[in-house]
C-alpha cells in the first residue's frame, strides 16, 4: 500500500447492518451546496484491492455528486508515480514512498493521514526453521518488499538486535512473490505486510516473530495530485471524498462484519480471516487532518532511513505536508 490494509486488535463491536446501511447520526456536507458544481469532476482514484472502493460501498457513502475513476494500484510506490506523471488525482501508502518522494522532488502532496493497524505488519519466520527471535535471523534467508513499511521495520528490528541487513541473506521480493517463496521454502523468515501474513500464517504456520507496533507511527499518508488541489472543483470534490471516507472508517469500525464481507468479495480472502486480523488489531480505523506531530514523525522516519544508508541524501518532508484541507476534515 502498501501499500497495505488497516485490520487491528480489541474486540469485534457490535452487529453489522446490510452493506449500503451508512453510519447513523452522520451525513456528508453537500460539496455542491458548498461550493462549484461538481457534476462535471471526474476523480481518479487509487485503491487498494478490498479498500477504498468496498468500503465506502458498505457504508453506503459511494453515490458522489461528482465521478470516480478508480485505478486498482496494490503499491504506495505506483500510487506517487501515477501522480507524479499526472495520470491520478488521488491515492495513499505508507510513510515510506512519501518519503522517497520528497527526496527525488516529486509531484506529489500528502494532505490526510489514514490511521492504520500495525500489528498485520508483520515478521515471520517458517514453521520450521529454528528462528525463535530476530537475532536468529543473522545469515538467514529474509524476505522483505523494498522502499515499504516492511523495509523500514525490519531495519529497525535488525538495528535493535545489533544486526543490519549486511547480516542477513536480504531478498527483496513482491508480496505475491514472497509468498510463493515462503511457500516453497525458499525463505526462512519474511517482512511483511497486510493479507500476505495472515496467508501465511494460516496455510504454512508462519510464526510472529514482531509486528510493526512501536517501529511504525501508524501514519499512512492520503497523496494528493497538486494540479488537483489547486483545481477549485477538484479540491472540493477531494475534500468531499475524504469527509465520506473518515465517515466510513468510523462506520466499519462498529460495523465491521458488514465490511469484511465486501472486502471478502473483492479479495476472495475468508470472512473469518478477515475477522481474526481485525479483532488482533492495533487500534481503530481514523482518517485525521495533516498536522505538526504527523510532519514531525514522517521527519523521523527519513532522518532514520538516511542513518540506515537507505536514502541517498537528505529528504525534508514539510514541504510535501499541504493543510488546506485540514479545516474541512475538522469540521467533518
Amino acid at each position: 500500500m502498501t501499500p497495505s490494509t488497516s485490520l487491528n486488535r480489541r474486540r469485534f463491536l457490535g452487529t453489522a447492518l446490510a452493506a449500503g446501511t451508512a453510519l447513523p447520526g452522520l451525513s456528508i456536507p453537500s460539496a455542491q451546496a458548498a461550493g462549484p458544481d461538481l457534476s462535471g469532476v471526474t476523480l481518479r482514484i487509487a485503491t487498494y484491492k478490498g479498500l477504498w472502493r468496498p468500503l465506502l460501498t458498505a457504508a453506503g457513502l459511494a453515490q458522489t455528486p461528482y465521478k470516480i475513476e478508480w485505478r486498482e494500484l496494490n503499491n504506495g510506490v505506483l500510487h506517487i508515480e501515477a501522480i507524479h506523471g499526472d495520470a491520478l488525482d488521488l491515492g495513499s501508502g505508507s510513510e515510506i514512498p512519501a518519503l522517497f518522494a520528497a527526496r527525488q522532488q516529486a509531484r506529489v502532496r500528502f494532505v490526510a493521514v489514514v490511521r492504520e493497524d500495525l500489528n498485520n505488519q508483520v515478521t515471520l519466520a517458517r514453521q520450521d526453521a529454528p528462528i525463535r527471535t530476530i537475532a536468529d535471523l543473522k545469515g538467514k534467508r529474509v524476505g522483505y518488499v523494498r522502499g515499504t513499511t516492511a523495509h523500514y521495520f525490519l531495519a529497525k528490528q535488525l538495528a535493535e538486535a545489533g544486526l543490519g541487513f549486511q547480516d542477513i541473506q536480504a531478498i527483496h521480493l513482491s508480496p505475491a512473490d514472497g509468498l510463493s517463496a515462503f511457500d516453497r521454502g525458499e525463505l526462512d523468515a519474511w517482512a511483511i505486510y497486510g493479507y500476505n501474513g495472515q496467508l501465511a500464517r494460516i496455510r504454512y504456520g508462519a510464526r510472529t516473530l514482531k509486528t510493526g507496533l512501536g517501529y511504525l507511527s501508524g501514519n499512512f499518508p492520503v497523496y494528493a495530485n497538486p494540479k488537483a488541489l489547486d483545481d477549485a472543483a477538484k479540491q472540493a470534490a477531494i475534500a468531499d471524498y475524504l469527509r465520506r471516507l473518515r465517515s466510513a472508517y468510523r462506520w466499519a469500525n462498529g460495523h465491521y462484519l458488514a465490511y469484511a464481507r465486501a472486502q471478502s468479495a473483492e479479495t476472495r480472502v475468508p470472512v473469518g480471516d478477515l475477522i481474526e486480523l481485525w479483532n488482533n488489531r492495533s487500534t481503530d480505523f481514523d482518517l485525521r487532518p495533516v498536522d505538526d506531530a504527523v510532519v514531525r514523525g514522517h521527519q523521523d522516519v527519513a532522518d532514520t532511513f538516511l542513518k540506515l544508508g537507505v536514502l541517498d541524501g537528505p529528504a525534508g518532508v514539510a514541504p510535501f505536508w499541504d493543510r488546506r484541507l485540514a479545516p474541512a476534515l475538522r469540521a467533518a
